[in-house]
Order: C-alpha cells, then structure tokens, then sequence
C-alpha cells in the first residue's frame, strides 16, 4: 500500500472541511423548524440534530458514497491528477456554500459538490469524462426533491389536521411538540446518512488516485476512519449553526406551528430515506424547503411568502453552474501555473 502524498492529505482534510460546511450551511435543514416551533432552544436543537448526523452511518448503507465516487465522473485510473481535480472542486463547492451562507440561502451543498467536481473534471479531461447516467439521477431530483417534499407536508398536514380537527388546541399542541422532537431526530438521520456520504465518496477518490486503495468501494470494515471522519466533521458542522440559514428557513418562508414542524420534517424524512435507500445524492435542502412550503400551502395558500420561495429557488438553479465553473477555473489555474 502506497503511502498518501502531502497534497493528497491536504485535499483529505480540505473535504472534511467541505464536510463542515455542509453540517453548517444544511444545520437550518435540521433545527430551523424545531427551534422556530420553540420546541428546542438553539443549542439544544443543534446538539440534537448533530448526534444523529453522527449515528446516521449505523442505520444507512454506503450507497450514495458510490454515486458520488464512481458514478458522476469515470475515474478509470489511478493517476495523481484526480487529485488535483477534487481539489478544485472542493474549492468551488466550499465557495459556494460560503457564498449562500452569507446571504442566508438554503442552497444546496450537495449540488455545490457535484457541480465543482464536474467542472474541474471537465477542465482537464472534456464531457467525455462525464457519466450521463449519474448526472440524470441527480438532476432530476433538482425538480423531483422538492416537489416530492411539497406534496408531502401538504398531505401530511391535511391528514393530520383531519385526525384532531375535533382536539382541544392545548393537547394538539402539547403532543405536537413531543412528536417534533422524533420527527427533527428522524430528519437529521436522513441528512446525515445521506449527506456526509457525500464527501466519503469523494475521499474514496483520493484515495484510489493515489493508489492507496484498488477500486472504490466503500465497506464499514474495510474503511471505517473515512466513514467516521465524514460523520464526525458534518455532525461539527451542525453543532455551529449556519444561523442566517436557520432565520430564513424557519421564519420567512412560513409561520410554523409545532404541529407545522412535525409535518414538514416527517414528510421531508420519509423523502430522504427513500433517496438514500435508492443511492441518490438528493438536497436534502430542496426537500425540507419543499416540505415547508407544502405544510404553510396547507394552512394557507397565502400564507406561505412565495416571493422568498421564488429567490431560493433561483439560489438552487445556479448552484451547479456557478460552483462548476470556480471548479474549472481552479483547476485551470494550477495547470497554467504548475
């Protein structure tokens, strides 16, 4: 087994730091509802929906880490330069999330990774390096996460309104808020099993670029520090906050009420367990802002402030271009000066 270069250990980390990010700028995915619902205070609610980022990788498979490592782009050899290129797009993905998290965007972090990966992957060796297949499944959820979340909060709402319409408000109230404490733990499973597998598919790269591993794979005993790692790093990430983030999720798109909270995450769960049993690197951004959407729809069609909706989805369509193309620079860039 080759040892792993200096560069390479730098590109490892730098993904763990990506990994953080994610937990930080996707931290309103997890504990915007529950702590708008006053269920949770925020400290509360981010050490909550850490833990179970964390032990997510004890309840889900490894599937999405294969999407990422071997079915967007064909890595068909070890060669150091991949190396290169996940570094780039780590780059442009980082930027990105920085970027939006500034403004207080939910974008998507996993479409920021995507889209940096692929345009320094297209810098250096054309579209032919580009697996359709993959990038059909993942494009197509752009549309498909978020209406999916939509119609779910929607008719979980109105189900759920139908089965205590005739219940004292104060009882309503009281079991909605202890169903939204299970409903933001089984929601934080779902982002974390799903989005730290993200960066382990992406670690698997590295790491057969540089030959220190013959296929990538990903196994619980055959590479278990890198599973961990990436849980570790996005469960930090979670723990920070990304308050911007949770202000618009919570608060702008819709007034929520503890019931509203319970809706949208159980609706926004059950979709991202379905995309992850399914090995689809889905947003789990674009779900809940769906879901949330769905749930306020159900209250009131007005209530819900589409003029936000509208810009975040705008936030959404840009994502992958713009974070491919600081990819494709970055990676131009070391070309020219290497």
């Amino acid at each position: 087994m080759m040892e792993l270069s200096v560069f390479a250990i730098f590109v490892i980390a730098l993904a763990l730091v990506f990994d953080f990010t994610n937990g930080m700028h996707d931290a309103a995915n997890s504990i915007s509802t529950v702590v708008s619902t006053r269920v949770l205070s925020p400290r509360q609610a981010v050490v909550w929906a850490a833990f179970f980022n964390f032990v997510a990788f004890l309840i889900f498979g490894t599937t999405v880490a294969g999407t990422i490592g071997k079915g967007m782009v064909e890595v068909n050899s070890q060669d150091a330069v991949w190396t290169t290129v996940i570094f780039a797009g780590l780059v442009g993905a980082i930027s990105w999330n920085i970027i939006t998290w500034y403004f207080g965007l939910p974008s998507s972090s996993s479409h920021a990774l995507i889209g940096g990966f692929g345009g320094a992957a297209i810098a250096m060796g054309g579209f032919g390096v580009i697996i359709p297949g993959g990038w059909w499944k993942t494009l197509a959820f752009i549309a498909l996460a978020p209406l999916i979340g939509l119609v779910g909060g929607f008719l979980l709402k109105v189900i759920v309104t139908w089965i205590v319409h005739k219940q004292p408000s104060g009882r309503v109230n009281r079991w909605s808020r202890i169903l939204q404490l299970f409903s933001a733990a089984a929601y934080s499973l779902g982002h974390g099993g799903n989005d730290a597998q993200k960066t382990m598919g992406i670690i698997l790269v590295v790491l057969y670029a540089e030959g220190t591993i013959s296929r990538i794979g990903l196994g619980l005993h055959e590479n278990l520090w890198v599973i961990l790692a990436a849980h570790s790093a996005i469960a930090l990430g979670t723990m920070s906050g990304g308050w911007r983030i949770v202000k618009t999720m919570g608060q702008k798109i819709t007034k929520l009420r503890p019931i509203d909270g319970f809706c949208a995450e159980t609706a926004g769960a059950s979709s991202i367990f379905l995309a992850t049993h399914l090995g689809v690197p889905v947003s789990t951004t674009h779900v809940i802002t769906g879901a949330i959407s769905g749930v306020g729809a159900a209250n009131r069609f007005r209530s819900v402030r589409w003029n936000v909706t509208l810009r975040i989805v705008w936030a959404w369509l840009l994502t992958i271009p713009v974070a491919g193309l600081i990819g494709a620079l970055v990676y131009t860039f070391i070309r020219l000066v290497s």
